[in-house]
């Protein structure tokens, strides 16, 4: 098991349910792929460095969790398929 750190943009425009529904989905799927949720932050709303499609601030979400090697791929894949998510970065620690 690996320890992961990703951080993703929620768009802004959709109510604060969506943003909560969309965070605890995330965490949910590390935990159904056998893997450990450490820490979800959520950071709020933030102005981004430069326009994503015409928009100019998102809701940022930091989330640690321990995992396999496979799992990252899998939330990649997810969230790409996610019309709530803007962008993802995950990272290895």
């Amino acid at each position: 098991m690996n320890k992961y750190e990703i951080l993703y943009i929620i768009q802004n425009g959709i109510d604060d349910d969506q943003k909560s529904s969309t965070v605890e989905k995330y965490s949910k799927l590390v935990e159904t792929l056998n893997g450990k949720v450490e820490s979800v932050d959520k950071w709020g709303t933030k102005k981004y460095a430069y326009p994503i499609d015409y928009k100019n601030e998102g809701y940022y979400v930091l989330m640690n969790f321990e995992a396999d090697d496979t799992v990252p791929a899998e939330i990649r894949r997810q969230m790409g398929n996610d019309e709530n998510v803007v962008r993802e970065m995950i990272i290895r620690k």
